[in-house]
């Protein structure tokens, strides 16, 4: 078996159900309905926004992240918006979690992420978040994450660098690390799989704690502010030791 087929192998492994039957699915529908009676009139659109949406997924790590996307006249602040979603989420007994600018829900075993934004006046694509922890909001274009992820061609090496990620135990930002492995990979082969995830470690190893990654909706928004330096660093210190294993099935598995 080749570099390519082992790595191969292990995204097969974690290959993401899709289609009605899937997990993801099937939550979405349990909770199209409760959600658009919540939002009334003032319901845009329900979309899947994370990594479903851009088929990164990795099956058993991510969650099924939903968009709220509601009008620009929806009234209150946005606060108050986050605050009402997770009062009917307790209310409907999806065992409501507050994150940053999202609410985790359990429905039927299966764990998601509820996402409520209002669109910008005039901006269809374009929504305003509530940042809980800082007790601010934050501008957002979930279409143009999904575009910008989907058609880099990038994806199996994003899923493999997830599958990397969850293996040793760490987090960073699922958008965060998709974006630098775009910058990562930006002008080589899409035709060397192995080779590139090998190439991505290396880059993590010499340039995480130096690459400023920006989201593409929000120029403000520095993404690569979501670490610490320390987090950097030890994240660096991971990546070296991978990339310097002599056998696949020692990296990822």
């Amino acid at each position: 078996m080749t570099a390519d087929q082992y790595v191969q192998s292990v995204l097969n492994k974690y290959q993401v159900q899709r289609g009605p039957a899937s997990p993801a699915e099937q939550f979405g529908s349990a909770v199209a309905g409760p959600l658009r009676t919540w939002a009334n009139q003032y319901l845009n659109e329900l979309r899947y926004s994370g990594s479903y949406a851009k088929e990164t997924g990795v099956h058993g790590i991510s969650d099924v992240d939903i968009l709220v996307s509601l009008n620009a006249n929806t009234p209150g602040t946005l606060k108050d918006i986050y605050n009402e979603l997770y009062t009917f989420a307790s209310g409907q007994r999806w065992s409501p979690r507050m994150q940053n600018v999202s609410i985790g829900v359990t429905v039927n075993g299966t764990q998601g992420d509820l996402v409520p934004g209002r669109i910008q006046t005039a901006y269809q694509n374009y929504h305003s978040l509530y940042v809980r922890k800082r007790d601010t909001w934050t501008q957002t274009n979930v279409a143009l994450h999904i575009d910008t992820v989907r058609n880099s061609r990038r994806v199996s090496e994003i899923r493999a660098v997830k599958i990397w990620r969850y293996l040793n135990g760490f987090d960073i930002p699922s958008l965060y690390l998709e974006l630098f492995v775009i910058d990562a990979l930006s002008g080589r082969s899409t035709a060397n799989l192995a080779e590139n995830v090998l190439h991505v470690l290396r880059a993590i190893t010499s340039s995480l704690s130096t690459t400023r990654i920006l989201d593409p909706a929000n120029t403000n928004n520095v993404l690569s502010d979501d670490l610490t330096k320390s987090e950097k660093d030890w994240i660096s210190g991971v990546a070296r030791q991978s990339a310097s294993q002599q056998n696949w099935g020692q990296i990822i598995w």
